[in-house]
């Protein structure tokens, strides 16, 4: 399982927002947000950039450590 730190969500119209947006990546599936954390947690193989993209093309922020 992968997962990808997202730095701007603030509430579950938000997590609902990043999770369609990486369930439309090619390759990922079973996503799961945790506002919380903010961290989302999915299945599947895919290279970074794109899931970058995905949450930056929505106005959220890629946490990168």
């Amino acid at each position: 399982m992968g997962s990808v730190k997202i730095k701007g969500m603030s509430c579950q119209h938000c997590v609902g927002s990043v999770k369609d947006a990486l369930e439309k990546v090619e390759g990922i599936e079973n996503v799961v947000v945790d506002l919380d954390s903010g961290v989302a947690k999915f299945d599947g193989i895919t290279a970074p950039e794109n899931l970058e993209s995905a949450i930056t093309a929505i106005g959220f922020e890629v946490v990168t450590e």
